[in-house]
């Protein structure tokens, strides 16, 4: 395998797990939430968190390394719009997902001394998920757009 399957590969894997971890982490984090079970909270936060670290962040990283790698090889410009329009956009997730790691931090510390205490989700805990909920939106549909735009690679 040369090296631009071999870069195009591991782009494509790890916008794969970027995605798909992404999608499992808020999936399972409401599902748990939306339950109100403390100890299934608490869990599912603490999971949540360690699968951002594991998954999340390393495919965070190898996505622009690979990418700009690739626009080298191909021969590319950087100032094609398509290629412009998906680094604003891996931008904006960007913006939007690390708030949004605070927020799960600061959530499972929360939950995980709720469970502790044996008492309720405090209001703090149920502010965090709305922002988190909220914030999931624009960086989920950024990288449907983002698909899009490396598959088409509109001429516009």
């Amino acid at each position: 395998m040369g090296l631009y399957l071999a870069l195009k590969w591991l782009h494509v894997l790890s916008a794969a797990v970027l995605f798909g971890t992404g999608l499992g982490i808020a999936f399972f984090m409401w599902l748990a939430y939306q339950s109100r079970d403390v100890a299934a909270v608490a869990v599912t936060a603490r999971i949540v968190v360690i699968a951002d670290f594991l998954f999340t962040l390393p495919a965070v990283v190898v996505q622009p390394v690979t990418g700009f790698w690739l626009v080298y090889e191909t021969g590319y410009e950087l100032t094609e719009l398509w290629l412009l329009l998906a680094i604003a956009l891996y931008l904006l997730i960007g913006a939007c997902w690390i708030p949004v790691v605070f927020m799960q931090i600061r959530a499972r510390d929360l939950a995980l001394a709720a469970r502790h205490n044996h008492a309720p989700l405090p209001p703090a805990f149920h502010r965090i998920m709305k922002r988190w909920f909220w914030l999931g939106w624009p960086a989920f549909l950024s990288v449907l757009a983002i698909f899009g735009l490396m598959f088409y690679k509109p001429d516009f």
